[in-house]
C-alpha cells in the first residue's frame, strides 16, 4: 500500500504575470496543533509540518509573492509598475517544493514587498509581518521578531482606524486584542493598556468572551511590566 505524503501540490494561476505553477501545501490531516500562543501564533506538534511555512505562493517566472489574503485584481498603472519592478529585481527561484524556515521567511517578505506595491490592505500587511515574527520566535531570533511584531502592530493599527476589519474576516474585538497584545510584546505598554481596555468596554456585545478574559489576563501582566519598567 502506497503511503500518503503530507505535502501535496497546489495549482496556482500568478495574479501580475497570469502564468500556471504548483507549490506545495500540507495535508490538513498531517497538521497537529498542541496550542496557541498569545498572539494567536499556532503551536504544532512538528515544526515539519507546520502551514505557515506554506502560505505564500511565490511565482517562478515573474516573482510576484501573494497570500490567498490577496484581492487578486490590479489597478492597472499599478501592475504595470510592479511588473516592471520585479523584471528589474527577480533572480529567478522556484519556491514551489519544500522549504526551509528560512526559506520561508523569505518569501513572506517578498509577498510583503509585493503587498507594500499593490497598496494591499493594512490588515493584510499586518499579518505577513506577525507570521513572519512568529517564524523568527521558532527560530529563537528574538530580535527580528521583535521588529516584526513592531511593524505588525502599527499595520493592526492602521487598520482599525481606517479599515472595515470585519469584512476580512477578524472581528473588532480581536483586533483590539492583537494590538493589545503585541503592544505589550514590543513594550509598549501605555498603548497596550489602553487596547486592552477597549476590549473590555466591548465585553457586553460580543460573544467572543475567551478574547475578553486572555485580555483581563495581560492587561494586568501589562500593569506589572510597565510598574518594573518605570522603576529600572
Amino acid at each position: 500500500m502506497e503511503i500518503l505524503s503530507p505535502y501535496f501540490e497546489r495549482n496556482i494561476r500568478c495574479h501580475l504575470c497570469e502564468q500556471p505553477f504548483t507549490t506545495t501545501k500540507i495535508r490538513s490531516r498531517f497538521v497537529k496543533l498542541k496550542g496557541l500562543d498569545t498572539d494567536f501564533c499556532p503551536l504544532y506538534i512538528s515544526k515539519e509540518l507546520n502551514p505557515l511555512i506554506y502560505n505564500v505562493h511565490v511565482c517562478p517566472h515573474c516573482g510576484y509573492s501573494f497570500t490567498d489574503d490577496f484581492y487578486p485584481k490590479f489597478i492597472p498603472a499599478i501592475k504595470d509598475k510592479l511588473a516592471l519592478t520585479l523584471f528589474e529585481r527577480w533572480t529567478p527561484k522556484n519556491y514551489g517544493g519544500h522549504r526551509t524556515i528560512e526559506e520561508s521567511i523569505n518569501t513572506y517578505k517578498l509577498a510583503i514587498f509585493c503587498g507594500i506595491e499593490k497598496k494591499e490592505k493594512h490588515i493584510v500587511i499586518a499579518g505577513l509581518y506577525l507570521r513572519t515574527a512568529w517564524l523568527y520566535r521558532i527560530m529563537n531570533n528574538h530580535e527580528e521578531e521583535q521588529r516584526f511584531l513592531k511593524l505588525a502592530v502599527q499595520e493592526y493599527v492602521n487598520a482599525y482606524l481606517i479599515e472595515d476589519v470585519p469584512r476580512y474576516g477578524m472581528s473588532e474585538v480581536k483586533l483590539l486584542y492583537l494590538i493589545g497584545e503585541l503592544s505589550r510584546r514590543t513594550g509598549q505598554y501605555i498603548q497596550a493598556a489602553s487596547y486592552f481596555s477597549r476590549v473590555f468596554q466591548l465585553r457586553k456585545h460580543t460573544i467572543e468572551k475567551r478574547i475578553v478574559e486572555m485580555a483581563r489576563d495581560q492587561w494586568y501582566l501589562t500593569r506589572e511590566a510597565y510598574k518594573k519598567s518605570a522603576t529600572n
